[in-house]
């Protein structure tokens, strides 16, 4: 058998309902939900299992949600005895894997990306920025799109490049929205506006990396124990110093994830776990290697079902 990674979901992942079953069932994932209350003063765990969706969907609370739920359903994993030659997590997703590898204690991270998020919205409020999936256009012709775009001064620019044919653009509202329409124009098969409330790794982000690095600095980072493939750069970290560089230039850089997906598989991983809520990155492996093993832990019985699968070999 390979090795195997542990990937971690970012904002779009979010459901009401998340985490909900595992907490009943294990008193560990239970203990994260309410460490998670504590260490913010306000009751997260009420906003995961009731909702209401729009205001889960708020980048302040979809990013301490989402990384509660995922080291949620983590705790069943680790019970099971299943480990991790690497993780990974797409951008709010590399505060999780961070916590899975050691480098950051769960109450930091927590913290950490609740405050990224307040700095987020901050940096441009919700409604004037904003992202879009692009589909079926290679990387050049969408960059020559997008710059033309910005160069009429509405910037725009691509934030994820998530697997073959699908890159994410991000920008103010109008730069979107043009970069859009001269995309379809040019030949990509769809543009689909995203449910995110600003244009998150863009350039536009600049001012809430400089305060996000006060709030880091604060923190306790340590060496990673398992090594962290960074969104920045596709390549492993294991150094506290590297690793509190990249989260800030994180912030305003593309999400190179194909790229880190193609760096695990290059480095003998051939076993890809999604844990946390939804399937998205579950997807996207398939479509960057087709024959690459992929499960996704985002409930009990999904938890249950990979366990019996990797422990049957």
């Amino acid at each position: 058998m390979g090795k195997i990674a542990f990937l971690f979901p970012g904002q779009g992942s979010q459901t009401v309902g998340m985490a909900k079953d595992a907490a009943e069932h294990d008193a560990r994932a239970r203990a994260v939900i309410a460490e998670a209350d504590e260490r913010l003063g306000f009751a997260l765990s009420k906003l995961m299992f009731n909702g209401p969706q729009e205001e889960l969907t708020l980048t302040y609370n979809a990013q301490p949600a989402l990384l509660t739920a995922s080291i949620a359903l983590l705790q069943l994993v680790d019970g099971a005895g299943l480990k991790a030659d690497y993780v990974a997590g797409h951008s709010l997703g590399e505060y999780t894997a961070l916590v899975a590898a050691g480098a950051m204690s769960f109450a930091d991270a927590v913290y950490a990306v609740r405050r990224r998020g307040e700095l987020m919205d901050e940096a441009v409020p919700a409604g004037e920025g904003t992202m879009a999936a692009v589909l079926g256009m290679d990387a050049d012709a969408l960059e020559a799109v997008t710059n033309e775009i910005a160069a009429q001064g509405d910037p725009v620019e691509p934030a994820n490049f998530n697997c073959p044919g699908q890159i994410v653009i991000s920008g103010s509202k109008a730069g979107v929205e043009k970069a859009a329409q001269l995309l379809k124009e040019r030949g990509a098969k769809r543009v689909i506006p995203l449910e995110v409330s600003g244009p998150f790794h863009s350039a536009l982000m600049k001012p809430a990396a400089e305060k996000l690095k006060a709030v880091l600095d604060s923190l306790v980072i340590r060496d990673a124990v398992i090594p962290v493939v960074a969104n920045v750069t596709a390549e492993p970290v294991t150094k506290k110093e590297d690793i509190a560089r990249l989260l800030i230039e994180q912030l305003y850089s593309p999400v190179r994830w194909e790229q880190s997906v193609r760096t695990l598989l290059s480095l003998g991983v051939d076993t890809f776990v999604e844990i946390g809520p939804g399937k998205v990155l579950s997807g996207l492996v398939k479509k960057i290697d087709r024959n690459a093993r992929v499960y996704a832990v985002n409930d009990l019985a999904s938890f249950e079902a990979t366990v019996a699968a990797l422990k049957g070999e």
